[in-house]
């Protein structure tokens, strides 16, 4: 009972928008939810991604929070749904992408060799037009495959300004790539997935 009291003592200050005290609910139940988030997409990344998206959705909406209800329910109701979606959205890339190098129906290797090469070269080059900050940020992320929190504390920045240095590259990149569908496969198979 005195947890759902602090909880709600805490939930009391969110909504009059404190940040210590959405500091105080990210650190009481980060962990717990990671955990959770890991056992169902068995991958770091995206398990660190979405306990990040959750406490976003928090923030976001946290007018709407209501004192009497479990805030533990309450985050990891979301959590789930945005997991469930995260699947069903995989599932159509998936099909989509199937679909896609079904119609293309390339059969000469070599050109396939060029460009995908093409395709890196493009990449590259917007990568290069990025700011240098976000540049090693993404860089770090999506060639080293480093988490968002190794880059936290490799750089000395909080996740939460890592993510949106990629979100950001990301959005740069696809308004920026060449708009032909292979590019585009390519390109989501490469960075997206």
């Amino acid at each position: 009972m005195q947890n759902n009291t602090q909880d709600s003592i805490l939930i009391d200050k969110l909504l009059n928008g404190d940040l210590h005290a959405f500091d105080k609910l990210f650190e009481k139940y980060a962990k717990k939810l990671y955990s959770f988030s890991l056992k169902y997409l068995k991958n770091e990344t995206e398990a660190e991604e979405l306990v990040q998206e959750v406490f976003v959705k928090v923030w976001e909406k946290r007018n709407t929070l209501k004192k009497e209800t479990s805030f533990k329910s309450y985050l990891f109701t979301i959590a789930y749904n945005d997991i469930l979606k995260f699947f069903r959205s995989r599932s159509y890339h998936q099909a989509y992408v199937r679909e896609a190098i079904a119609i293309s129906d390339i059969s000469d290797k070599s050109a396939d060799g060029l460009y995908y090469n093409s395709v890196l070269e493009q990449v590259d080059k917007l990568i290069d037009q990025l700011p240098e900050r976000k540049k090693s940020i993404f860089i770090k992320s999506r060639k080293e495959g480093k988490s968002s929190k190794q880059i936290a504390e490799e750089l000395g920045i909080s996740p939460g300004t890592v993510d949106n240095n990629i979100s950001e590259a990301l959005k740069f990149l696809k308004q920026n790539m060449n708009q032909d569908l292979l590019s585009f496969i390519l390109f989501f198979w490469l960075f997206l997935q």
